[in-house]
Parts: structure tokens; sequence; C-alpha cells
């Protein structure tokens, strides 16, 4: 097997770009795909076209699976990239053990790609939202992180009815916060300005502390009481949805959650840190509400040509097999509905998250919307049963920079205990006919 693997240079990898057999491979870590300068690069991002497959993917042993989901084929000619020849070289002997023989290296994306404007290049607009294990750890550090200019900040390990996720490891300095903090389990909607603010103030959050808000994924199963208490990498992203809509004006991710803190092999803590409460948050709330409807508002939506309601639950939740929930009833969907799969069943994420539980290729993502109309140029409001999931899917388009993006917060829990709302099962008529 030879593993000297052929150079392509600048000009021919450009005259490549348009070329639907050719995969260009960006096997850097996600983070520096979506934007970030992780070698003080000129420009942040990646090659247009470029596919995300970080280094790290080829020691799991669903490796292959991954590949061929992201349509990489044996026939493909690959061309493969990194910040170093030996990253890619890596990659490129898995590869090539894979059974893929049109192997080629790129290895001038620092001072001949990025460095000139000729050369396109593609960037997830709000990147600096996610950020890696190593910013934080900057943060922590008392160091400046690229993209910060604050001088208040706060880790937040996010968990729903667990503070023994919090209290079995977690991020040094960081404090724990209950999802119900900000929602109400009457409706799992959020909660209300009041009460918002309080819960905020308490935590010792203001409108312009700079929020770094990350989960754990503990393996939910739904035959337990609470299986949302194993998803703290979704209540993460819920309460980072309800934050932005209260009015606080940064808050980041942790891309992966609590998994690439252990990932990077840094220091855990099982320290119960102190929270320390503030006399005020700042702002009136929401001072973001565009981003949340309600019922009145996504019936509308259904009837408008302009926007789309969005479901993104399982497809059994969805044709109305199951609720999806241990505590909701009902069966079905809202009529009018846009599926937005979302995975197996209602606390996992698969078709929005990488293996790694980092957010999945936004690329991906947007295609994936745009084959059944879910376009950046429509009002979508993503919804599922309470809130979480739904959460994610808006945070995503959020990430992409789409103008009109929504959290329909009631979602099927507030529409089914209705009686007087229409609700369907079974596969929708158009599905059927365009199969």
């Amino acid at each position: 097997m030879n593993n000297q693997f052929n150079e392509i240079s600048t000009k021919e990898l450009f005259s490549l770009l348009n070329d639907q057999n050719t995969k260009i491979i960006d096997v850097r870590s996600i983070n520096a795909y979506n934007g970030w300068k992780m070698q003080n690069e000129s420009r942040g991002g990646h090659i247009k076209g470029a596919k995300s497959l970080p280094l790290k993917w080829s020691n799991y042993i669903d490796w292959i699976e991954i590949v061929r989901s992201k349509l990489i084929i044996p026939e493909n000619d690959l061309i493969i990239y990194s910040y170093n020849k030996k990253d890619s070289e890596k990659v490129a002997t898995v590869f090539q053990k894979a059974g893929y023989s049109n192997i080629k290296i790129y290895n001038k994306f620092i001072e001949e790609w990025s460095d000139n404007e000729v050369y396109p290049m593609d960037i997830l607009p709000r990147y600096k939202h996610l950020v890696s294990p190593e910013w934080v750890k900057d943060l922590i550090d008392g160091k400046k992180p690229a993209e910060y200019d604050n001088n208040k900040f706060i880790i937040v390990h996010s968990h729903y009815r667990n503070r023994d996720a919090y209290l079995t490891g977690h991020i040094p300095g960081a404090i724990d916060m209950d999802t119900l903090a900000l929602e109400a389990p009457e409706t799992w909607n959020r909660r209300s300005p009041e009460e918002l603010k309080k819960a905020l103030e308490e935590h010792g959050i203001t409108s312009d502390t700079t929020v770094i808000m990350y989960g754990k994924y503990m393996s939910p199963d739904n035959a337990d009481e609470f299986p949302g208490s194993a998803a703290g990498h979704i209540g993460a992203i819920r309460n980072t949805m309800i934050m932005t809509y209260a009015g606080v004006k940064e808050v980041r991710v942790l891309n992966g959650g609590f998994q690439s803190w252990k990932d990077a092999g840094y220091e855990i803590s099982t320290i119960d840190e102190k929270k320390k409460p503030v006399k005020d948050f700042g702002v009136n709330i929401p001072s973001n509400p565009e981003i949340i409807v309600d019922v009145p508002k996504a019936k509308k939506m259904i009837e408008s040509d302009d926007a789309n309601l969005v479901c993104v639950r399982s497809w059994p939740e969805y044709i109305g097999e199951v609720s999806g929930y241990n505590y909701i009833e009902k069966t079905g969907r809202i009529p009018g509905a846009v599926f937005g799969n979302c995975g197996t069943d209602a606390y996992h994420m698969e078709n929005y998250r990488n293996l790694d539980h980092t957010i999945r290729e936004f690329h991906e993502v947007k295609e994936i919307w745009e084959e059944v109309g879910i376009t950046s140029n429509k009002h979508n409001a993503f919804y599922c049963g309470t809130g979480w999931r739904g959460s994610e899917a808006f945070y995503n388009a959020w990430l992409m920079g789409w103008p009109r993006a929504s959290v329909f917060d009631g979602g099927w829990f507030e529409w089914s205990n209705d009686p007087n709302n229409p609700f369907e099962k079974g596969v929708p008529e158009t599905m059927v006919e365009n199969k």
C-alpha cells in the first residue's frame, strides 16, 4: 500500500472546484471549518465546497459510515487538506485502507488559499457563538481569546433535574443551571419575564455578561422516568435560546459540550461552585421577542406562503405512532407542519449533531432543509414536543444568519392540549404523491 500521496497545487485545486466527481475534504477541527482562525490564517472558514471530516473522527469505529453519509464514495477523486501535511496524510491513509485510491493532498491552505481573496471560502456567519474547548480554557486561564472583548463571563453547566451530572464532573469554575430555572413544567414554555429576570439574576447573569453554555450527554433512555435528565447537551441549547430571547447579548455554546472538554484532556472539577447573584439584569425582558412565537402566530404561519411551521420530531412522532413523551398522551402532528426530522426520539438530535456531539456541518443541514422547502427567505418557526429540539433546530438557522428564525414554544404539548386544535396522523398525502 502506497502511503506517499501526490500533492495538488492551488491553481489545480481552484480549477476543480466545480467538478462533481471531486470531493474536497477538510480534516481540521469543526471549529476551524466553521470560521475560527486556529493558526492565525488571513481568512477564517473553509475552502468553498469542502466537506468537514475532522482527523479526530478517523479513530471512530463508525468512520466509514460518516464518510458514506456525506456521499463520499470510492469512485470520487479526493483532495484532503489541513493545517499540516501530517494530519492530511493520516486521514488519506485511512481512506486508502477503506478502498479509496484517487487521493491527493493540498498543503498550501494557509499561505496561498486563505491569503488570497481570489480563492473562494465559506464560513458559518455566527461561528463565534460556537466555541472550542481551547477557547474556553484560555478564558479560564485569564487570557484574551479571539473574538472576545468583554471583561465578565460565566460558564454554565446546563442540566434538567440532574445536579449529579454537574457534581460528578464539570468544567472548572462552572456553575450549574437547571433548565427548570428558565422554563415552566406546567407548560414547558419559557417562564414569564419576571421569572426569567429573577432566575438570571440569581445565577449572576446580566444582559452584558458573556455566558458560555454547555451540557453533558449521558445516553438518554426513554424507559427512564425523566429521560431529559440525561440530555443536558440539548438542554444547554434550550437555555441558550431562552437567554437570547430574554436579552443576554452574548451567549456562546461550547461546541460538543462536556464531551469536547473531556476529549481535549483538560482538568475536570467536582467542586460545587456557588452562584453569585447580581442586583439587576439590566434590560427589559424580552429584548428579542421575535425569536419565539406562540399558538396564535403559529396558526397564521401555517396559512402563510411566506412561512413554515417546522416539526423537529422523529418520524414515528410525526405520523402519530407515538407521542414521544411519557407525559404526553395524544399522538399526531399539526396539520401543515413541515417535517424537520430530529433523529430517533425526543432526546436525541442525530440529524443535527456529529458523532462527537458537535453541531453538524451547516451546509448539510441547509441542504436537507431546502429539500422540504425550509429556506432562509421564509419565516421558519421550529417546534417539537416541548421546546428542546425545536430550540436546537432554531439555533442552527440562527448560526447560519437566517433573518427570520423562531421557536414555536408551545409545540405539540400545548397544541394537543386544546381539543379545538386540529391534528392529523399518518403519512401526509403530499409525501405519498412525491414518492
